[in-house]
């Protein structure tokens, strides 16, 4: 059982998206409660902060790819 725990906590820690220390970075704001934030706001409106935090991520992924590729094209 312990060893599943640690497997899951291991599997987002690797595959989060990283919404939670860009906001709290950005607006100078503890990243354990912006993580509180979304836990507890998906409990009450029914996973919709899911959603949104879902969303921000794959805009993050787009937004650091581009960086990346920009980056490329720089070095040529």
């Amino acid at each position: 059982m312990r060893e599943r725990l640690q497997r899951i906590i291991t599997f987002f820690e690797r595959y989060s998206f990283g919404v939670c220390t860009y906001l709290g970075e950005k607006f100078n704001v503890s990243i354990t409660k912006i993580r509180l934030f979304f836990i507890y706001s998906s409990f009450l409106a029914v996973g919709f902060p899911l959603i949104v935090y879902i969303f921000a991520g794959i805009v993050l992924d787009i937004r650091n790819y581009v960086k990346r590729v920009r980056m490329r094209v720089m070095d040529l």
